[in-house]
């Protein structure tokens, strides 16, 4: 279960949504695209000696970007709480962005799927827009994201059925 240092001694976490499997079929598709590369490169010129330096720090950088795309999305991730919504977006390397909101904050969430293969395996855009400053919340490859959208909506529902009935409003 996902441990959050910073809540409310009555609050507990309903959902957590993280990116889709398929963000890391993209980055292996990107590695093989740099083994090819390299197979190319070594084919053409494999009697010199400056093609194996330049392959090796063709490497280094490959394996530095390859893992920043992976922790990228590694560390996207919406928290819903009973009361808020956190998410966290990790931007770049060391760059990571941290938003939250009341769930009576929350107008709106959509879903979208685009292409052939969202629908297939069945991931998608989830946005978040609510009445706060920054008013639109994205997460790209989402799993599921129309029930996700549907269930986030349902305890959005809940919270302010609660929040009525609390305030004497029916």
């Amino acid at each position: 279960m996902l441990n959050l240092q910073n809540l409310k001694p009555w609050e507990e976490v309903v959902m957590a949504v993280r990116r889709h499997w398929i963000v890391y079929v993209y980055i292996g598709i990107n590695f093989f695209i740099a083994i090819l590369i390299t197979s190319i490169i070594l084919a053409l010129f494999w009697s010199f000696l400056w093609t194996y330096m330049g392959l090796v720090i063709f490497w280094l950088f490959a394996s530095i970007l390859l893992y920043i795309k992976w922790l990228d999305h590694e560390l996207d991730l919406f928290v819903i709480t009973n009361n808020r919504i956190i998410g966290v977006d990790q931007q770049w390397f060391l760059n990571r962005s941290l938003w939250e909101c009341n769930l009576g904050q929350v107008q709106d969430m959509n879903s979208q799927t685009k292409w052939l293969l969202s629908n297939i395996f069945d991931y998608g855009t989830l946005t978040i827009q609510t009445a706060g400053n920054a008013t639109n919340f994205q997460m790209d490859y989402a799993p599921k994201v129309i029930q996700t959208a549907r269930q986030a909506l349902n305890i959005v529902d809940d919270y302010r059925d609660s929040e009525a009935g609390t305030n004497g409003i029916l």
